[in-house]
């Protein structure tokens, strides 16, 4: 029984790194799209975010490169956010 007990809380230990990341960067997506989604200029529903271990990747397309700019540092500023990484690209309308 002793030895379950110890194996189950190895395995525990183990995968809780990778729980609390996923956690994390739960927390961060959902952060970066309210900043986005809010925010006039950049009108971010209509883009992608993506999260893995803090590196923040933003898709999608914007009006001018100073929304794109204005998206990436809307996003640094996120608590937990790495880096990002900005894929924007500048749609003429």
């Amino acid at each position: 029984m002793k030895r379950a007990l110890v194996l189950l809380l190895a395995v525990f230990l183990a995968l809780a790194p990778a729980w609390a990341s996923q956690a994390s960067d739960d927390k961060i997506y959902d952060a970066v799209r309210l900043k986005l989604v809010g925010d006039p200029d950049v009108k971010g529903a209509n883009l992608e975010v993506a999260v893995k271990d803090g590196v923040v990747t933003l898709r999608g397309a914007v009006t001018q490169e100073r929304y794109r700019s204005k998206a990436e540092h809307m996003t640094k500023k996120v608590k937990g956010v790495k880096s990002v990484v900005n894929e924007l690209t500048i749609k003429v309308q």
